[in-house]
């Protein structure tokens, strides 16, 4: 997608090494876990990535004056949701993809069966890993509680099987049901980073409604330009093959208010977003940084 405006720099770069050494350790072989499992969930898990979402729960926990050690648990967690669920969603029954993030998607690089169950660990491993990590009975409860609520059925996977039931049919196509698709698709799991970063460190209650407010406009302006990249983008500079959602008949924003539109109100959004990332004054520029990014991606 295309930007004139000049290049924001990466605010996530310095959080990657922290991120990917966490990740790392997560994935250290366990008894019972055969080899290879564990080397179909390292493949996915540490492929290489934007680290997101996991990047989201430590500026979180940063932002409300917390130390991102205390939220590094979370970041593992969310980043295995995640995982997870690009596995399923390329498998053949689900966006039939071969690639992801530049090389085979799972069930490509392993088979099916063994990409369904490195989904599954990867899932379950997840909430391990916060009743593990995060030291707070309570805080630790109340994490396993908003992850299974954000990745469930009334959240990402509630999204995704909208999504799919939304291809190539004309009933309920109108803005309000493409964005209700895409805030528990996509954006259930970016509302889920902020606030579980938020919990880790004992957050107050309005840091993290504002932090929610902030998730709500971000992850809906990170899925259209998401549609933006696929509708206009560069398939080797992303990664992964362009114009599939078209092609599909998927339900995107581009193809249902236009290019300029979409462009326009993935602004707006940021716009917002940057706006909720001002309450937290000092603590939250990164949050702001990220906007920016987010608005400017080419992948």
């Amino acid at each position: 997608m295309s930007n004139p405006a000049s290049p924001v720099k990466n605010p996530l770069a310095d959080l990657v090494p922290e991120i990917d050494a966490a990740l790392n350790a997560a994935l250290a072989p366990q008894d019972g876990c055969p080899p290879e499992l564990n080397e179909a969930m390292r493949y996915s898990l540490m492929s290489p990535g934007k680290r997101l979402r996991p990047a989201l729960v430590l500026m979180a926990a940063e932002a409300c004056g917390g130390e991102r050690s205390e939220a590094i648990a979370a970041a593992v967690a969310i980043e295995m949701v995640h995982a997870y669920s690009l596995i399923h969603d390329d498998l053949p029954a689900m966006d039939d993809d071969d690639l992801r993030r530049g090389r085979p998607t799972c069930h490509k690089q392993f088979d099916e069966a063994t990409a369904i169950l490195a989904g599954d660990a990867l899932l379950t491993a997840a909430f391990e890993t916060l009743a593990t990590g995060i030291p707070q009975p309570e805080r630790a409860v109340r994490a396993c509680e908003v992850l299974a609520k954000s990745a469930g059925r009334s959240g990402m996977v509630g999204g995704q099987t909208d999504d799919l039931l939304a291809e190539n049919r004309n009933e309920r196509h109108n803005l309000a049901w493409l964005e209700a698709i895409h805030r528990r698709k996509t954006g259930a799991l970016f509302t889920c980073s902020l606030q579980l970063g938020a919990i880790s460190v004992g957050a107050q209650e309005s840091q993290i409604a504002s932090l929610t407010d902030y998730a709500r406009d971000l992850g809906l302006a990170f899925q259209i330009v998401d549609d933006l990249l696929d509708w206009e983008g560069d398939g080797d500079e992303m990664g992964k093959q362009s114009g599939k959602d078209a092609a599909r008949g998927k339900l995107t924003f581009p193809g249902f208010i236009g290019v300029d539109a979409s462009r326009s109100k993935a602004s707006e959004l940021v716009t917002a977003a940057k706006q909720h990332a001002e309450l937290f004054r000092g603590t939250g520029q990164r949050l702001s940084q990220l906007a920016d990014y987010v608005l400017q991606r080419s992948r």
